[in-house]
């Protein structure tokens, strides 16, 4: 959209100067504070849109391009403009011999179209006379070989013929038809296409002044977002260190958690360890016990079976995890006793609290200010007010509207007239084109000819809209220009194409060298007074302590603590070695087999109490220590992977939270005066967003000059595509049938004479005899 240089030239300097004079972390803030949101004007400009007429695509379409083609051979000569030129200045000078040579396609035309109204009834009166004279008819037809084959082919081509001849009084019905259709919804909308041009002048000072009262849409934003300037300011600021500010808070409550957990099954494992070692003091006991018994038992003479398998499982019967070997990490659990002291999720909580409540800060610091502001941008421009009144063509605008207005009102009676003769082209044509055909064929022919190859043909390919704006083709009284009262030419043509577009009659008729609409749009007013002061604006974050003393201390025990001495290679030894060294349960269920095989029942019952004994052992103690290992484990795993990265974690932790709280004072003052400055450009930009719009909505928008390229368009569509095609088609399907009547005539008398009586050949006689008869009269054949 082009834009005059002088318009917005205030408002784009202060808001450049605003930009450059921020540095990159500036432009930064900018980014978080946002770009001026896009304000929604109202469009003043009334819809004059004339919708467009297009043709449906149909099954007569391939019809139409025939006869285009057609038409296109029988008239060749391009575009007569200097024979037009001269017709429109100066009619009495107009040569006949000029036309006809520009006819001469039809000229042809109608010499053959008069030859057929000559020689077609002369030669039926002909074939008429012979008839009287009885000497019409031929001889009668001797039986032989291919009658029968030259009959079926005369038949063959008559029926084609009739074919052709039916195939074109339908489509000339059909055509008929579509004239018929297309002339109501052409006729209604002449007055519609009127109507819609009268409207491009009508309304104009209206809408200029709907226009000037719309000033008040960015001032309304502008006043809105001084309400809440301080919660805007703030907000920017807080986003701003929010993804400094959470993120070391999200580390300190994960920290936190980490903490906790790991003291947790640090202490859980310290108590494992302590609980294994005391129940393995009372298993090692009873296992030896158990084994002991079970050597003396196998080993007796009288034990019969596997006695001697069972006897190598008992000597495994032993414990294989010894958790006297694992060192104590007493030490530990004690350097961190107590820990955590703080409660570091209400910690996290206040110092969320803490900083989301900046905002309210600088909304307490910005009052006064706003109030002056308020003040500064409610007051009205002076040029705007007069917008209206300068605007220039309105006296202009107004005879327009009145001769589009009577137009409208007199064309009424004639659109009238039309739809009453055209219902006599759908009765009376389709029956008097039995006698006379070639005249009518030839009448519609030069007509609706002349309508596709002088004037649609022409318009389509931009040759009349040439012709028009060639100085010196039309006379002044036709002169565009001079009848809409411009100072210069404009083209038809470009016109045409702009309205087309959908421009104004602005940019159509150039009015920008009669108005200044610069003068108009003057806010200068406004942007001076828009730039105050926002140093005097401070910000106090020393509540933001981010992290307590006591929490303080727990990360101080913690990275002192340890933990990384921590040696794990004992625990792992110890737990992936099993309870005790034999299988108990497959011992015991082989003991049980062993009592059933001995032939002394007192050995069976004493092999029997050892088996039910291992057990019980196994369920009440073992099954117990083998939980207890699993649990170590557990913890064990936890501390092992976590361990050297939690000390890592505490030790930069602490650096950046300490770092952050001696740099925050600094940056909220930097990042204050960015985001204020930003703030100040951005409401430059609702009303650089206002002039933009006036720019365009005066001169792209009100009175756009689309319904006369619409008219234009919609006229030829009428003419050429609804009217002249089906007219032209239906004179076309008239000649066709016209043309095609002879050889069906001469088809039908040839055929005719293969139904007639047949002479049969005599055997007697090398020759055939053959005698004439008479149409209609028929007698039979006498040998």
């Amino acid at each position: 959209m082009p834009r005059a240089p002088g318009l917005t030239a205030p408002l784009l300097g202060l808001g450049l100067g605003l930009v450059l004079s921020l540095s990159g972390t500036a432009a930064a803030d900018c980014e978080f504070l946002g770009q001026a949101e896009r304000l929604t004007f109202t469009p003043v400009a009334r819809t004059r849109w004339l919708a467009p007429r297009v043709r449906a695509p149909g099954t007569l379409d391939h019809l139409y391009g025939t006869v285009r083609r057609f038409l296109s051979a029988v008239q060749l000569n391009p575009f007569p403009s200097e024979l037009v030129k001269t017709l429109l200045n100066d009619p009495s000078s107009v040569k006949v011999d000029e036309v006809v040579r520009y006819q001469a396609g039809y000229v042809v035309c109608a010499v053959i179209a008069g030859l057929y109204l000559l020689a077609v009834p002369t030669t039926g009166l002909c074939f008429g006379w012979f008839r009287c004279r009885q000497r019409c008819g031929g001889r009668v037809k001797t039986e032989h070989k291919a009658l029968a084959c030259e009959r079926g082919t005369l038949m063959a081509f008559l029926l084609l013929t009739t074919l052709v001849l039916l195939v074109g009084l339908v489509c000339a019905f059909v055509t008929n038809q579509r004239t018929h259709e297309h002339t109501g919804p052409s006729v209604e909308a002449v007055p519609e296409t009127l109507r819609s041009l009268r409207g491009l002048v009508s309304n104009v000072p209206q809408e200029l002044q709907a226009v000037a009262q719309q000033f008040s849409l960015p001032q309304e934003r502008v006043l809105k977002d001084l309400d809440g300037v301080g919660l805007v300011i703030g907000n920017v600021i807080h986003s701003r260190l929010s993804s400094t500010v959470y993120l070391a808070l999200a580390s300190l409550h994960s920290l936190g958690q980490a903490l906790q957990v790991f003291v947790d099954h640090l202490r859980a494992l310290n108590a494992t360890v302590a609980e294994l070692q005391v129940r393995q003091e009372h298993l090692e006991p009873a296992v030896r016990e158990r084994r002991e018994r079970l050597l003396t038992l196998l080993q007796q003479p009288g034990c019969q079976g596997d006695c001697s398998g069972a006897l190598s499982w008992a000597r495994a019967l032993e414990l294989s995890a010894d958790f006297t070997q694992v060192h104590s990490v007493d030490a530990v659990v004690r350097q961190l006793q107590g820990v955590p002291e703080a409660n570091f999720s209400s910690m996290i909580q206040e110092d969320n609290n803490t900083f989301n409540a900046l905002p309210l800060l600088a909304a307490m610091q910005m009052a006064s200010t706003i109030r002056e502001l308020k003040e500064v941008v409610a007051q009205e421009s002076k040029g705007l007010r007069t917008l209206a009144e300068g605007f220039p063509g309105l006296k202009a605008a107004s005879r327009w509207s009145q001769a589009l207005e009577e137009l409208e009102r007199s064309s009424r009676p004639y659109l009238q007239e039309v739809q009453r003769y055209e219902t006599y082209s759908g009765v009376g044509f389709s029956f008097l084109f039995a006698a006379p055909l070639i005249l009518l064929v030839f009448a519609t022919f030069l007509v609706g000819g002349n309508v596709e190859t002088l004037v649609c043909r022409s318009w389509e390919s931009g040759e009349l809209f040439e012709f028009v704006d060639t100085p010196g083709n039309l006379p002044p009284s036709m002169n565009l220009s001079h009848l809409l009262g411009l100072q210069k030419n404009i083209s038809v043509l470009l016109a045409y194409q702009q309205c087309k577009e959908g421009a104004a009659l602005w940019k159509v008729l150039q009015l920008n060298d009669s108005f200044n609409l610069e003068q108009h749009l003057d806010i200068s007013q406004f942007t001076q007074k828009l730039q105050w002061e926002v140093q005097s604006l401070k910000m106090d974050v020393q509540n933001l302590d981010l992290l307590t003393p006591a929490a303080h201390r727990d990360l101080e025990a913690l990275r002192s603590s340890g933990i990384e001495n921590i040696t794990y290679r004992d625990l792992l030894v110890q737990i992936q070695k099993p309870v005790v060294k034999a299988d108990v349960e497959q011992l015991a269920q082989q003991l049980e087999g062993l009592a059933q095989a001995q032939g002394n029942p007192v050995l069976g019952q004493q092999l029997q109490e050892e088996a039910q004994g291992l057990r019980n052992l196994y369920q009440e103690r073992v099954i117990t220590q083998q939980n207890l290992m699993a649990k170590l484990n557990q913890s064990m795993r936890v501390l092992e992977s976590s361990a050297l990265e939690l000390q890592l974690q505490t030790t930069e932790v602490l650096a950046n939270v300490t770092h952050l709280k001696a740099e925050l004072p600094t940056r909220v003052d930097h990042i204050l005066k960015n985001v204020s400055e930003c703030f100040l450009a951005r409401e430059m930009g609702y009303f650089s967003q206002y002039l933009a719009w006036v720019k365009e909505e005066v001169t792209q928008h009100i009175a756009t000059c689309q319904p006369l390229s619409a008219a234009l368009d919609n006229s030829h569509v009428i003419l050429c595509d609804m009217m002249a095609d089906p007219w032209n088609a239906f004179w076309f399907c008239l000649g066709w049938c016209t043309f095609f009547l002879i050889p069906s005539i001469i088809f039908a008398v040839k055929t005719s004479k293969y139904f007639r009586p047949i002479r049969k050949r005599l055997s007697s006689s090398s020759s055939e005899e053959t005698q004439l008869f008479h149409i209609p009269r028929v007698t039979s054949l006498k040998l």
